[in-house]
């Protein structure tokens, strides 16, 4: 693959992530949820659900190591190069394990629910595509490339690639040679990125910060004409007369 493809789509796919970002919060902020389908199901999304993202956060938080942190700066901790694949397999194995098998039962889940079915669009669909495609190559990076094949080192390449985007002097070329299985996760996940805004991933953004301040909401029984015999009574169960608002 050609450098200039390595140079044009990591701005692209993060020009649409910021104004896909911006244009949805402006128009389309009753659409900026996870479309819940709990009510359909809910026996395999508490299942699969916290198998998801308590895997993503450990996803994540490998790709802030190996991608964003040099190795040099591992390395001047005295982390050595060996150790630091032998935590990232490990680690990395298990999380990705988990996010494969959390996104492979709400897969499983979205396809024999009818309910849920109904419920799944076609953006849905082609996002749990990407997803899965990015969760499969990335495993096949883990493993292959550290365990089957040999060892490759992609924070010489990979890593000083994506970091360099994010500064006046963007290094493409370090991609065109890097194995087919790192490529593949590259493209998808750049994709994923671009798309993420128009898709129910923006959820990932969301933070119920409102309930912290929010008044309370005040729930009222049924009046009823029994007496109240209970001994500690709220005052706002007490009927609503004209004289209370005065």
């Amino acid at each position: 693959m050609t450098s200039t493809l390595w140079l044009t789509l990591p701005y692209v796919a993060f020009t649409s992530f910021v104004l896909g970002h911006l244009w949805r919060y402006r128009n389309d902020q009753f659409g900026w949820t996870t479309r819940s389908s709990q009510i359909y199901e809910s026996r395999l999304l508490r299942l699969g659900s916290p198998l998801f993202h308590l895997g993503m956060l450990g996803v994540i938080a490998g790709h802030v190591l190996g991608i964003l942190i040099p190795e040099s700066w591992t390395a001047a901790i005295g982390l050595s190069e060996h150790m630091y694949h032998l935590v990232a397999v490990s680690a990395g194995s298990v999380a990705g394990a988990a996010v494969l098998a959390g996104v492979g039962i709400l897969l499983y889940r979205r396809v024999t629910i009818p309910a849920v079915r109904k419920a799944t669009s076609r953006n849905d669909k082609l996002m749990y595509t990407l997803l899965a495609a990015a969760l499969l190559t990335g495993l096949l990076n883990t493993w292959g490339s550290n365990l089957v094949w040999g060892t490759y080192n992609y924070r010489e390449t990979v890593s000083p690639w994506f970091r360099s985007l994010f500064t006046l002097h963007p290094e493409p070329d370090l991609m065109v040679g890097t194995p087919w299985t790192f490529q593949a996760h590259g493209l998808i996940v750049l994709t994923l990125i671009g798309l993420w805004p128009y898709t129910r991933l923006v959820h990932m953004f969301s933070a119920p910060l409102g309930y912290l301040t929010r008044p309370y909401i005040v729930y009222r029984r049924k009046q009823s004409n029994a007496p109240d015999t209970r001994r500690y009574a709220r005052a706002w169960d007490a009927p609503v007369t004209p004289e209370r608002w005065r």
